[in-house]
């Protein structure tokens, strides 16, 4: 049911910092400015950001899929300790470049590049943001993705995975599979190096994971936290401070099988562009913005 990652939307305390952080280090564009209205922001069930700035960023490539920076006081939560959307994984073409370039950024490189042990040919990096978000900086060159997820157009190009982390695996798949129609892999053990060294266990150590599958481009990695990472706390009607949403493609409102925050309605400006706008809630409490008839 979910086509595309449209958007991902972080709630930060320093608009302007992050949004020169984005465009000096990751060369995104400003494609939109503005104050978040009423409407919107109780469409999203945060009606304490009405009023408040917002930037959309996109990657040099021109590619639609947009960064959306929305101002915010509430100090974002150290990245993989909360429940929720923590990751951003965005195609570069060249991440050991890229890691001279973040020297003395505003994104601090916490796993230099290296290939992904079940595809060396796949080099990843990773950094933390300016909003607290992890994000991973990925090089996949020509026909190497397992799973049809394209490569890099330009030096910084889109997001093409984002990653949930809760407390319940089996429910965040429940939820992907049966609420909105998707291809979910089986759970499986997996290392993941950066999880680990944020709760200071050993690196070897195994978490559980699995797949949300969209039809090409896109996946969302689901990840099981350890037991003390907690729900993000937001403000009262607020958005969940750091990366707080992810916006999706879908092909029909009318036939998604999660509560909605509110009933879809039309939105004109970037990035909906006339289509019908919904917001659900995911299992591990994340925040999901539902596109309608976007296709790959």
């Amino acid at each position: 049911m979910l086509t595309v990652i449209l958007a991902i939307t972080l709630a930060v305390a320093d608009l302007g910092a992050v949004e020169r952080a984005y465009h000096d280090d990751l060369q995104y564009q400003v494609v939109d400015r503005g104050t978040v209205d009423s409407a919107l922001a109780g469409q999203w069930g945060a009606p304490a950001a009405a009023g408040n700035d917002y930037v959309l960023l996109q990657p040099a490539s021109g590619e639609p899929v947009y960064l959306r920076l929305v101002q915010q006081d509430t100090p974002p939560p150290p990245a993989m300790h909360t429940h929720g959307w923590n990751s951003n994984e965005i195609l570069v073409e060249d991440p050991e470049a890229l890691n001279v370039r973040l020297e003395d950024s505003a994104f601090r490189v916490i796993g230099p590049p290296k290939g992904l042990d079940f595809n060396p040919a796949v080099v990843a990096m990773q950094a933390i943001g300016p909003a607290q978000e992890l994000v991973y900086l990925t090089r996949i060159p020509p026909g190497k993705s397992r799973f049809n997820l394209g490569t890099a157009k330009t030096f910084v190009d889109r997001t093409f995975i984002v990653v949930a982390g809760g407390p319940d695996l089996e429910a965040m798949r429940r939820f992907y599979a049966e609420g909105l129609g998707m291809e979910v892999t089986p759970s499986g053990d997996t290392e993941i190096s950066v999880l680990a060294t944020a709760w200071n266990l050993p690196g070897n150590t195994r978490f559980p994971i699995a797949i949300a599958q969209l039809p090409a481009n896109f996946l969302i990695e689901l990840d099981g936290y350890p037991a003390g990472a907690t729900p993000r706390v937001a403000g009262q009607g607020e958005l969940p401070p750091g990366m707080a949403m992810v916006s999706f493609g879908v092909k029909d409102l009318d036939k998604v099988n999660v509560p909605l925050a509110s009933p879809p309605v039309r939105r004109y400006e970037a990035p909906y562009f006339g289509r019908r706008v919904a917001t659900t809630r995911g299992a591990a409490g994340e925040w999901i913005e539902l596109v309608e008839r976007i296709v790959p």
